[in-house]
């Protein structure tokens, strides 16, 4: 393997390695049988309403990175694939936990998911449009 082709795979590694790594480690905690935040549903609900937002959230915004678009104008293709991948994932990701003993996939959650996915995309493009305006910052 050349050096040319060690840096580009190091590259490739440094943008989408991120996501891959959070995605298992969302698989991970799927795949716990009877995971809860607390034994008092009125407490474990919202705070499972909030984690599957901010995880989908970071989701994202890796998603955005993985795809080049941290740092830059974020397009509407970009946010459209992180969108399809995102949710996509998270749809995945209940029907993975209807084989996980005393987990149910719920559509609820996916709604949350695909609302932590706005919310990190909403992140990625204040995030592009401080960078974008950083570097047009005369000196």
């Amino acid at each position: 393997m050349s050096g040319t082709d060690r840096r580009s795979l190091r590259a490739l590694a440094w943008r989408w390695g991120p996501a891959i790594a959070w995605a298992a480690l969302i698989f991970a905690l799927s795949a716990q049988p009877g995971l809860k935040m607390s034994s008092d549903a009125s407490v474990d609900g919202p705070v499972r309403h909030v984690a599957h937002i901010f995880v989908y959230a970071v989701l994202a915004v890796l998603l955005v990175h993985a795809l080049g678009g941290l740092g830059r104008p974020l397009t509407w293709r970009t946010a459209g694939i992180v969108a399809l991948l995102a949710i996509g994932y998270g749809i995945t990701d209940e029907l993975h936990q209807s084989f996980v003993p005393s987990r149910t996939p719920t559509v609820i959650d996916v709604v949350y998911d695909a609302m932590g996915t706005v919310f990190g995309l909403g992140v990625a493009w204040a995030w592009s449009r401080i960078q974008t305006r950083a570097t047009r910052r005369p000196r």
